[in-house]
């Protein structure tokens, strides 16, 4: 089983990494309905200016307007700990199960997730959380003032 959810959790590294060749920062995901990739993204707050531009909602953006019951079909694969906002279209779309890269890096509202019936599955993957790492060390201030942007404490 991990097999297959390495096989999609990759796609969404790839995701991660065209952000960081953007000079944005590295977080990817992809939608998957039925064994196939539906949906791709990553995060361009830096890239687009937006404030809303995570990897979680341009792929739920890039995916286009699935019906309902593909949405509650379906698997969202995320390099990172889906935020508070990511999190919201998960439970807004009924998608019943994310896979997560990591959330050592940042921890989003996972219990609230586990509470509404979304089954998480986090991989902790080491090259996830290289990614990120690197990212961080290599742009401090950007990171820090995006943690402070979403209300993360110190």
């Amino acid at each position: 089983m991990k097999e297959k959810h390495y096989k999609f959790m990759k796609a969404a590294i790839k995701e991660a990494k065209k952000s960081l060749d953007e000079n944005g920062i590295p977080i990817g995901a992809v939608l998957v309905h039925n064994g196939k990739i539906v949906g791709r993204g990553y995060n361009k707050l830096l890239q687009s200016g937006s404030s809303i531009l995570h990897g979680e909602m341009d792929c739920i953006n890039n995916a286009g307007r699935l019906k309902g019951k593909d949405y509650r079909n379906s698997t969202f694969y995320t390099t990172l700990s889906p935020c508070d906002m990511c999190s919201g279209v998960i439970l807004l779309y009924k998608i019943p199960e994310v896979v997560i890269g990591e959330n050592e890096t940042l921890a989003g509202p996972e219990n609230y997730l586990k509470e509404r019936g979304v089954k998480l599955i986090n991989l902790d993957l080491e090259e996830c959380k290289d990614l990120m790492r690197k990212y961080i060390q290599k742009n401090p201030e950007i990171w820090e003032k995006e943690l402070e942007r979403i209300g993360v404490p110190d």
